[in-house]
């Protein structure tokens, strides 16, 4: 299935119709086309999610830059959408996504990997690629 973004003036009542929490964000769960894997939850802001819906490929506010973070843009892990849904309260959006390479900035598949046990926390993956090699030039 390929993503086909809807005509510009589809966009705005679309955004109308998300419901932003009191900062301005909503919660983004990226989630693996291929085989349902849960990747990483980032947070949009109106533009994050009018770019993503518009350009097909994914973009994120960062909450600590207080700027918009295209997924991949200093990395090379990018992510291109499949299908965009919001859930039913319209405040939470499920992006499902080719993911080009590591979701995690830690250099893992998704950053869903500490698992919760009887001895407290645990990795359940290694890194597949140093997070420096990740970011060389420009850091996470």
């Amino acid at each position: 299935m390929s993503y086909r973004p809807p005509n510009s003036a589809s966009i705005a009542p679309i955004l109308d119709s998300v419901r932003f929490n009191s900062d301005g964000l909503i919660a983004a769960i990226a989630q693996s086309a291929d085989d349902g894997a849960v990747l990483m939850l980032a947070w949009m802001n109106r533009a994050a999610l009018a770019e993503t819906i518009a350009t097909g490929q994914a973009c994120y506010f960062s909450r600590s830059r207080d700027t918009l973070w295209r997924k991949g843009e200093t990395s090379g892990q990018r992510q291109k959408i499949v299908d965009i849904r919001l859930d039913c309260d319209s405040d939470a959006v499920l992006l499902i996504v080719d993911q080009t390479g590591v979701a995690c900035h830690t250099g893992r598949r998704s950053c869903f990997y500490k698992s919760v046990g009887p001895d407290g926390l645990r990795d359940t993956e290694a890194p597949r690629i140093a997070p420096e090699t990740l970011y060389a030039a420009t850091g996470p």
